[in-house]
């Protein structure tokens, strides 16, 4: 169903996994990697929503620093993960999104975002900034836009096992705004990736649930 494409960013040309439906989409999605780059596990979480009636776009955002980074979840794959992150930085992030979302709303009507980890807080800009409704996965790094005004919905999800976002964390959240969804699961960090130790099926399970019902209200 998916296929490699190129995505023209205002940081140069980059690949993308793109997936799209069977029949007439009824949105579109950018699907925003983890630390890890677009591998095979967020390759299938794009051609899942595919399967849901959404065009997909999900861009590696490592490729504006290094080309073709597909990493694994192993000690030495956080570490390089974590220095590609820093190195393309939260600024050039939303600016491949921007573009992404820009591809897809060239023949699609509404585009929204959705991403896990890093792409979590990637997927909280993209509310944030470009106005795009986002669903947004354990972003360890979404603390410090909380006071920005939103300029479209997002729904959060957090593991309450999760060592990297403590309950205060995911409670600023809620204080910070109230209008949005913020749902917790009996998990770790991770849990909707069946490749990591963290998977917990039927969290991710749920999640995914209100996340599709999300896009149902906000795509529409």
């Amino acid at each position: 169903m998916g296929h490699w494409t190129t995505l023209d960013t205002p940081h140069g040309r980059i690949a993308a996994w793109q997936a799209d439906p069977a029949g007439v989409p009824r949105g579109a999605l950018v699907v925003v990697q983890e630390i890890f780059g677009v591998n095979a596990h967020i390759r299938s979480v794009a051609e899942g929503f595919a399967l849901e009636g959404y065009a997909v776009l999900a861009p590696a955002y490592f490729d504006v620093v290094e080309p073709g980074v597909e990493l694994g979840y192993d000690a030495d794959g956080v570490e390089r993960g974590r220095a590609l992150r820093t190195a393309v930085g939260l600024d050039r992030a939303n600016d491949i999104t921007r573009a992404a979302a820009d591809a897809l709303a060239a023949s699609h009507h509404r585009v929204g975002t959705v991403g896990y980890c890093w792409g979590g807080t990637v997927a909280l800009l993209a509310a944030l900034r470009l106005g795009l409704p986002s669903a947004s996965y354990y972003g360890a790094r979404n603390l410090p836009f909380l006071d920005e005004p939103p300029r479209a919905p997002v729904m959060f999800h957090f593991g309450d096992q999760d060592d990297s976002i403590p309950p205060d964390m995911v409670q600023a959240h809620r204080d910070k705004l109230p209008q949005m969804e913020v749902f917790t699961y009996p998990a770790g960090h991770g849990f909707n990736c069946d490749l990591r130790a963290d998977y917990e099926p039927s969290s991710a399970r749920l999640a995914r649930e209100r996340t599709l019902d999300f896009f149902a209200r906000n795509l529409a």
